[in-house]
């Protein structure tokens, strides 16, 4: 018995030795860097073990890990690093809210940002706005200006209240005298719109080759004025070579543009040739209808009491650049029969016409072409009474110009 309590007695301290030296080499790998992984070897088949007995209270398991010496291999700022953590050895500390926003304040230059709700750093390093008590300098009203303009436009929320109004007040003002940018916003005010311009251009200048009476025709139109209003002068007419003008009118007319493409016109019209003299109140429009369509109209009134109405308008229709097919039309109304000028009441007259024209330059462009007119009606009746036809054709050539 003596032998075998001996034995025991100086089997025990190894019994203790063992749990605890591979306890503290598993915790010395924490630190270190991982041992080359080696060649993978054949698994041996898996030997079942018997489930270990739960530690008992106070033994080398139980032991809180964290606070063994030795054993927290990390510096002092992380106490409790991620692979502790995953072993439930420690509880990281939780991280300070504000710890990205107090960072982000301080990446400019390594110097803090003034706080300011309204204007954020990452906004205020691109320019976007100012932030309140921050440093002043000289592109400081053009931030300004940024900021007003998104904060009326574009930054708004969606909805349908309604806009608010444009800024009073002038942004170079700031920078520049204020004299000398009332100079200057004068002077584009007048070239972008609020310039005189004198226009001249004939439509139609052309000579006109019929059966035995060849004549001539013109159709032309002169304004001064602005975009919005002008005085605008128009006359057109006819003749027969050798026997003198047929018919010929004037018209002065005040223009004002009612839109983009149209101007509402109203004056005084004026006959002139061998007919009777008549002068006409005149009220119409001319302008840009959808498609490209040059359109043009008028009411008379004349001195007598008669009530004439004019319709016209054409298309240009490009080949080319330069080449360019025109087709016209003009069509002539009357409310009652006029004997003493020979127009009968209703449609009266009308002229369809096709002219091809060349575009020497912008200016200047000859053509040649085919017109034919018509009397109906009460109109054709008074032309036979005068031993003139009803209808003719004429080919044409001349001219359109305009400076």
């Amino acid at each position: 018995m003596t032998r075998v309590a001996l034995l025991l007695a100086g089997i025990a301290p190894l019994a203790f030795a063992v749990p605890a030296a591979a306890q503290s080499m598993d915790h010395s790998m924490h630190g270190a860097a991982p041992a080359p992984t080696p060649a993978p070897s054949p698994t041996p088949a898996p030997v079942a073990q018997p489930a270990p007995e739960a530690p008992a209270e106070g033994s080398v398991e139980q032991m809180d890990h964290g606070n063994m010496q030795g054993m927290d291999m990390e510096p002092e700022a992380s106490s409790c690093p991620p692979e502790h953590a995953a072993m439930g050895h420690c509880t990281p500390e939780a991280e300070a809210p504000d710890k990205g926003a107090s960072d982000m304040d301080a990446m400019d230059h390594g110097a803090p940002q003034p706080s300011d709700p309204d204007c954020p750093p990452e906004h205020a390093k691109m320019g976007h706005c100012t932030p309140k008590g921050g440093s002043a300098d000289p592109m400081a009203g053009m931030e300004d200006m940024v900021t007003t303009s998104s904060a009326s436009g574009t930054d708004l929320p969606p909805g349908d209240a309604t806009a608010p109004a444009p800024p009073g007040d002038w942004y170079a003002d700031r920078i520049y005298p204020k004299a000398e940018m009332e100079h200057s916003r004068h002077d584009m005010m007048k070239e972008n719109g609020a310039q005189t311009i004198a226009f001249i251009s004939f439509n139609l200048a052309e000579y006109q080759a019929r059966k035995g009476r060849d004549g001539f025709r013109w159709d032309g139109e002169a304004w001064y004025g602005g975009d919005i209003n002008r005085l605008t002068i128009k006359s057109e007419g006819e003749g027969v070579f050798g026997e003198g003008i047929e018919s010929a009118e004037v018209q002065a007319l005040y223009s004002r543009a009612i839109g983009p493409y149209f101007n509402a016109q109203a004056g005084i019209r004026q006959d002139l040739g061998p007919g009777p003299d008549r002068t006409y109140a005149t009220i119409g429009f001319e302008g840009l209808a959808p498609y490209w369509f040059e359109v043009e109209g008028a009411l008379f009134l004349s001195n007598k009491g008669d009530l004439l109405a004019r319709l016209e308008g054409y298309y240009d229709q490009r080949i080319t650049q330069k080449l360019i097919l025109q087709p016209m039309a003009e069509v002539n109304f009357a409310l009652q029969d006029v004997p003493e000028t020979g127009v009968g009441s209703g449609l009266s007259d009308f002229e369809l016409g096709l002219r091809l024209r060349y575009e020497v330059v912008k200016e200047f462009a000859p053509y040649v072409g085919v017109e034919w007119a018509r009397k109906v009606g009460d109109t054709a009746r008074f032309a036979r009474a005068a031993g003139e036809d009803a209808s003719g054709v004429s080919f044409v050539m001349g001219v359109r110009a305009w400076f």
